[in-house]
């Protein structure tokens, strides 16, 4: 081939675009107003397709993914806290999925800032999610009219096929889908950098050298961060490569090679010599990423992730045949979700595609037309590039291969059967190829058939854009998402797990406990399906027997085990109870409830110093856990020691969860008791302002009405009644503190009403004894005690009570022998009753028989030793002995 040959072929490519010489060029003000258009449909088209998942609710995997909790900086943050998305703590442990992705967690602080302002609404998280998207779109376009077509109409269609594809509508409507499209971003913007990285050549005796160093390095740094939030993203280093060495590099070479029909040692050697910028470039980069792929091992501990069989059925396969079968049918499977998405779902595991077991499986055929679809689009790329043609096709079978490659079980296990949301960033080739094959059918089927091809193409445009928005109404909220499940797969086990979650959760147990059932029906050897069947059975024997079930299943179950373990502690099986509490924590070292079941376990024995032992070793392994240390507060209250200590946990508990309003509750509790009134106050007021609950306003109207302010407590408990207008205590309370503020008649009125209501309400009838004593009618307070005797309590301490408030009527009504007898009755039942043994002194003092007197008097002063008036009531009887004696 002559060198002017060459120089021609050379002219013929200018940023990897080839030339068209008979195409009518637009001018240049006129191409970038196109352009301008072309982006602002782009973004009203994204724009349109989401605007209805906007205000949709934390759904799946969002709710364990995202919580708030406070930091040391300025704002809340943003945690993960399920390892299936983005690795909770210990998700360096095989257990964990071991996603390590800080760089997206980020984002998701970020979001949370507006939460401070408006609330925990996941509005915030959905608009950012949909503007990435948005990017995404742009940057897409922008990257097909550069390095892609060179008909910026096809560029044009590839973004608006992006746009719309209903696949995406997981990764863009489901908050923790960020990953894939922040990942995806970064992708293009990683491969640009390099594009821009590599210079021009205008011959064929070099090689397009590094221009700029800057733009590479930018590649390689946004490669990590593309892999610091999916780690899908590192492909973006080996599309970069083969695109280099495939169309910028080799491309002139494969020329000389293809029309050299002697190759000479000498020639070969120039081409080696020119081949080094090349080369620099490759080894730079495959030697970055073998470093950066070996700290992102030795993150994950220097192991894979273990997965469970549920997750990938065909990965545990004992038979070579069957998981090769299978893989190669997922492959094809996830194509024809790129096709035609009409069967979409948020989970596709525990029997949604059934292995293939056989080479007789019909599924074999859709494997065997995707691979010759492949092989022919590799051939064709390979022959295209002999002859400088259809980088188009070469570009659009890397974008959808590579992301693909680590969710194709190829390289290690994955974690799922299909995952719609990994195909956010393949489907970039999809779309590039689908785009690419309407352009070439354009070019040859003439006028009308192009028309023809026009209005096609708007009515796939159309139907995925209906599609999306279907999907988007699906993914607004959990019982809309979990019931599609149910509905486009009632062959998967696993989406009627979920939705039984979901109904237990909302206390639909009925409904719950159907579903948990057809989870077992389709998957006998589902462990949490069994274990959660047994939380919701009425009866102890079948609750016992769902969770033996459940850890024959899975004996490391530490759900299971913690269940099974409260139950035997509930029925006095300590030694067993005990045993299984401590595997549940040795199962789930993170699983905070456990050690608190435990530690009161041990409590509960009277084994302070183990169960403070316990409660600290939680503690350290669990040290974001708020209830943990909002227990080991209690438990501190009740050893009566370490007050300041209990304190302490409570207040560190509200750090950790600011809407811990029990442990606010309990630390005004324990104020009060230290009489500090005015702090325990303000700490019942912060829970009020997280919830208004009954729990809440009790101690607090208590807290009133032992102060004197009565008409707070009277507020206080009127709303306590409302929210619970069937609790006797709220309205007992309610009308003692009518009768304490001087309102006696509404109190009795209230007090009756109870009685008629309730019928037997001894503490009613205390009440209504008080008042009528209070007015003088002795006599009807002395009948509302003998009703309430006539109720006959079972706590002997109350109907000692009672008693002594009946003598006390009856010393007011000077019916001093019967007052005589009920305070007799009151020392029989409870003889540490030092003021009835007084009582039935002074009467038998001013009956005159001193005597008696004197040994009632001093029965009751060893009782209360201290007793100035059994002092001053002695020694009146000395003085009186005395008198009478003559002494």
């Amino acid at each position: 081939m002559s060198a002017e040959t060459v120089r021609r072929a050379a002219d013929m490519t200018v940023h990897g675009r080839e030339k068209t010489p008979g195409r009518l060029r637009l001018s240049v003000p006129l191409e970038a107003e196109k352009e301008r258009v072309r982006y602002a449909v782009l973004l009203a088209l994204c724009a349109l397709c989401y605007s209805n998942s906007l205000h949709g609710e934390f759904v799946h995997d969002d709710v364990w993914a995202i919580s708030i909790t406070p930091t040391s900086g300025p704002g809340p943050a943003c945690r993960a806290s399920s390892p299936t998305t983005f690795g909770a703590r210990g998700w360096r442990t095989n257990t964990s999925h071991k996603s390590y992705r800080p760089l997206c967690i980020l984002t998701l602080q970020v979001s949370s800032l507006n939460i401070l302002l408006g609330g925990m609404t996941p509005i915030y998280f959905h608009v950012v999610n949909v503007c990435l998207h948005c990017a995404v779109t742009c940057l897409l376009m922008h990257t097909c009219d550069r390095c892609v077509f060179d008909d910026p109409r096809l560029a044009f269609l590839t973004a608006l096929l992006f746009a719309v594809h209903p696949i995406h509508t997981e990764a863009v409507s489901g908050i923790v889908g960020r990953a894939d499209v922040l990942a995806c971003m970064l992708f293009l913007l990683a491969f640009l950098s390099y594009i821009r990285s590599v210079g021009e050549c205008d011959s064929a005796d070099c090689l397009p050298s590094t221009v700029s160093v800057w733009a590479l390095g930018a590649s390689l740094l946004l490669g990590t961060c593309a892999m610091l939030v999916k780690e899908t993203g590192i492909t973006v280093f080996g599309v970069c490569v083969f695109y280099d060495a495939l169309v910028r590099s080799l491309t002139f070479h494969l020329s000389v090679l293809y029309r050299s029909r002697h190759l000479s040692s000498s020639k070969m050697k120039d081409l080696l010599r020119i081949s080094v910028p090349f080369l620099k470039r490759a080894c730079a980069v495959s030697l970055y990423v073998a470093v950066i792929m070996s700290f992102r091992l030795w993150l994950m501990g220097g192991s894979m992730p273990l997965f469970s069989e549920q997750d990938n059925p065909a990965s545990f396969s004992p038979h070579l045949l069957t998981r090769f079968l299978t893989y190669c049918f997922l492959l094809a499977f996830n194509a024809w979700l790129l096709l035609s998405p009409a069967v979409l779902c948020y989970d596709w595991q525990v029997g949604s595609i059934p292995l293939v077991e056989s080479l007789w499986d019909m599924r074999n055929v859709a494997a065997l037309l995707l691979g010759v679809v492949m092989v022919a689009l590799c051939l064709h790329c390979v022959m295209s590039l002999q002859r400088l043609e259809s980088r188009e096709v070469l570009l659009g079978v890397l974008f959808l291969v590579f992301p693909f490659i680590p969710a194709s079980n190829l390289f290690f296990r994955v974690g799922f059967v299909v995952a719609e949301r990994v195909l956010y960033m393949p489907s970039m080739g999809y779309c590039i190829l689908v785009a690419h094959g309407l352009g070439r059918l354009c070019s040859v089927v003439g006028r009308w058939g192009t028309t023809a091809l026009t209005v096609s193409t708007l009515l796939l445009l159309l139907l995925f854009s209906w599609k999306t928005v279907q999907q988007n109404d699906i993914w607004l909220s959990r019982e809309a998402l979990f019931r599609s499940g149910i509905q486009t797969l009632p062959h998967n086990a696993k989406v009627h797990y979920n939705y039984a979650n979901f109904l237990k959760d909302r206390g639909r147990h009925q409904e719950a406990i159907h579903h948990y059932k057809t989870a077992l029906r389709l998957c006998p050897r589902h462990a949490s399906a069994m274990n959660n069947l047994g939380t919701l059975t009425r009866h102890p024997e079948d609750a016992e027997h769902y969770y033996r079930t459940a850890l024959v299943t899975n004996p490391q179950h530490n759900r299971a085990l913690f269940n099974l373990g409260n139950l035997l502690k509930s029925q006095g099986k300590k030694e067993e109870a005990e045993a299984l509490l401590r595997d549940s924590i040795r199962f789930g070292p993170h699983f905070a409830d456990a050690y608190s079941s435990l530690a009161s376990l041990y409590a509960e024995q009277k084994r302070f110093a183990e169960a403070n032992e316990v409660y600290l070793q939680g503690i350290e392994s669990c040290p974001d856990s708020s209830d943990l240390h909002n227990n080991y507060g209690v438990f501190l209250v009740d050893t009566g020691e370490f007050w300041d200590l209990a304190a302490a946990h409570y207040q560190h508990a509200v750090r950790l969860k600011p809407s811990h309003y029990v442990a606010m509750v309990n630390l005004g509790r324990l104020l009060r008791s230290s009489s500090e009134n005015k702090e325990a106050e303000s700490w019942y007021k912060k829970a009020l302002q997280v919830t208004r609950k009954v729990d809440i306003l009790t101690p607090l109207g208590a807290l009133y009405y032992n102060t004197g302010r009565y008409e707070e407590a009277l507020q206080v408990y009127r709303e306590a009644a409302t929210l619970q207008p069937d609790s006797t205590d709220i309205w007992l309370a309610l009308a003692q503190v009518l009768a304490m503020a001087g309102r006696s008649k509404e109190a009795e009125k209230m007090t009756l009403g109870i009685i008629l209501k309730q019928g037997s309400c001894i503490e009613c009838y205390r009440l209504l004894s008080a008042i009528y004593s209070k007015r003088g009618n002795y006599t009807e307070a002395l009948d509302a005690l003998d009703k309430a005797l006539l109720q006959n309590p079972i706590d002997m301490s109350v109907r000692a009570e009672l008693h002594f408030s009946k003598g006390n009527q009856l010393r007011e009504m000077n019916q001093l022998d019967r007052a005589f007898e009920s305070y007799k009755l009151v020392v029989e039942l409870k003889p540490d009753q030092s003021q009835a043994w007084m009582n039935m002194g002074g009467i038998q003092h001013i009956k005159g028989d001193y005597a008696a007197a004197r040994q009632y008097y001093q029965r009751a002063l060893i009782l209360t030793p201290g007793s100035k008036l059994l002092k001053e009531n002695l020694a009146k009887l000395d003085r009186l002995e005395r008198r009478l004696t003559g002494a």
